[in-house]
């Protein structure tokens, strides 16, 4: 009797930290496979996740760098990767085909978790950082517009940009493949600013990474954007003042249902310790340490589960 209550003892140790703390064994007999995006964001979330699932007894297979958005969303329908990081905007916009999203983050996370659910999809959270579109420029055009304006630093908005687009016509705007085609893309800035972008003067970058490097050489005059991107610091690289045309994105796990039912509690206590410290500047510097510092995503996403002692 004395040793089954050592060992009962000891197993209840290894499923609850003394004070609490999450589990090692609470995806205990849980196998998933984790898919990302195909940008530094997706991978840093990714691997925090993987992590995290690991350190909790689950099986994970990692599918991280699954494809671009159309692609990653199929592989998640189609059971090929079974969870994924994904943004409010874009699942009301285009994976439900829904237009004019809230500007409440958390408002249209509902709506879309409500809609949702119907492909078998759970939404499961909601961080605060906005990762949202933008334009960077390159300092010569900032300054020179700048300095035929007599008021400050705010005027280069987007009409500024649409105006300059206009006047110069070998001005180059260097985007994703994804941007130009998107419903929450290059669309809405045309049509706020009711300027179409000639096709000629649209450079497509099949690596997204790179444009912040053309922007800050001058090979792009302007350059799509994501606004947590870590080289936009690191290159000291400005952007163009968006007064709230492009959507808010909030990211949350997508995970299929069937795998979400295995482990509710477990999945939600774990996507809450792993996204609540996430802010801009925080997500934004993670993603300069992997992106512009080099530093591998695993060592990365390392620090930041213990930082805030997220693992068991």
């Amino acid at each position: 009797m004395a040793l089954a209550l050592v060992v009962a003892l000891l197993l209840a140790g290894c499923a609850e930290d003394d004070d609490g703390g999450p589990s090692a064994t609470a995806f205990e007999g849980v196998s998933l496979t984790v898919g990302s995006k195909d940008f530094t964001e997706q991978y840093v979330l990714s691997e925090i996740l993987i992590q995290a699932l690991e350190a909790r007894g689950a099986e994970v297979t990692d599918a991280t760098d699954t494809g671009d958005t159309p692609t990653t969303r199929a592989a998640l329908l189609d059971g090929d990767i079974d969870a994924y990081f994904e943004y409010n905007s874009t699942g009301w916009v285009q994976h439900l085909g829904n237009s004019d999203p809230s500007t409440d983050g958390e408002e249209l996370t509902e709506a879309v978790r409500e809609a949702d659910a119907a492909n078998g999809i759970v939404w499961l959270g909601r961080a605060d950082f906005n990762n949202t579109y933008g334009f960077a420029v390159t300092p010569l055009i900032r300054q020179e517009n700048l300095a035929s304006r007599s008021n400050n630093a705010q005027a280069f908005d987007l009409q500024a940009m649409a105006d300059w687009m206009e006047e110069d016509d070998e001005t180059i705007i260097c985007v994703e493949p994804e941007f130009p085609v998107r419903d929450d893309g290059l669309v809405l800035f045309e049509e706020a600013t009711e300027f179409d972008v000639p096709d000629d003067r649209i450079r497509i970058f099949e690596d997204n990474s790179q444009i912040h490097e053309a922007v800050a050489d001058g090979d792009c005059d302007f350059g799509e954007v994501f606004t947590t991107d870590g080289q936009l610091d690191a290159l000291e690289l400005t952007t163009v003042i968006d007064p709230g045309v492009f959507y808010v994105y909030n990211v949350s796990l997508n995970i299929r249902d069937d795998v979400y039912q295995q482990a509710p509690e477990a999945f939600d206590e774990l996507v809450e310790d792993v996204i609540t410290p996430l802010s801009q500047v925080r997500i934004t510097q993670l993603n300069e340490r992997v992106a512009v510092e080099g530093e591998p995503v695993e060592q990365v996403a390392e620090d930041y589960l213990e930082q805030f002692e997220i693992n068991p």
